[in-house]
């Protein structure tokens, strides 16, 4: 399983298709998601071992050049976040619900993995940008305690932080739709 996440986002649909292209060629990573986001723009995140993201991410970087509007760099990533990006968790045993909206899709995908391992908790979903108007958001459940503490330590010091919410006892209607 990959160790790092490596995420650039461009303001060109054309180049960001191209930087794709090269950052998977550069080193030996997964492409994890190359796709539009709202509002126009174009991202990719990629993992891999911690060199390999590193490598990918300075020819991305280096190609996009005045393009690139934002990026990440995660290189010791907690193990849920790549199911929670490809929303492919399996939930288990559904409890409290936090969730936690930013500005910026690298500030959801930092604050999901200070969550994840503040607390006893697992990652829903990291949505990304598309049809959220370029957001990023994190839904996770726990225990209560689990996921209050969780969602502390995740917006402690965001400043690109929209809103974030605990649901102690969420309706199962609406938990169905969450996971």
């Amino acid at each position: 399983m990959p160790k790092a996440i490596g995420m650039v986002e461009l303001t060109s649909i054309a180049r960001g298709i191209e930087t794709a292209d090269l950052m998977v060629k550069a080193a030996q990573v997964k492409l994890l998601r190359s796709s539009t986001v709202c509002p126009g723009k174009y991202m990719i995140l990629i993992g891999g071992e911690t060199g390999d993201v590193k490598a990918s991410m300075r020819e991305g970087l280096a190609h996009g050049g005045a393009a690139v509007v934002d990026q990440l760099l995660l290189p010791n990533a907690h193990e849920q976040l790549f199911p929670a990006i490809s929303m492919t968790n399996r939930i288990e045993r559904p409890g409290a619900v936090g969730v936690l909206e930013f500005y910026s899709i690298a500030s959801a995908i930092e604050a999901a993995d200070v969550a994840v391992k503040a607390a006893d908790v697992t990652l829903i979903e990291i949505r990304t940008g598309y049809a959220v108007g370029g957001k990023g958001f994190v839904t996770l459940t726990g225990d209560v305690g689990a996921v209050k503490a969780a969602v502390a330590a995740a917006v402690k010091d965001r400043p690109l932080l929209v809103e974030s919410v605990v649901i102690p006892r969420p309706d199962p209607e609406l938990l169905r739709t969450l996971l």
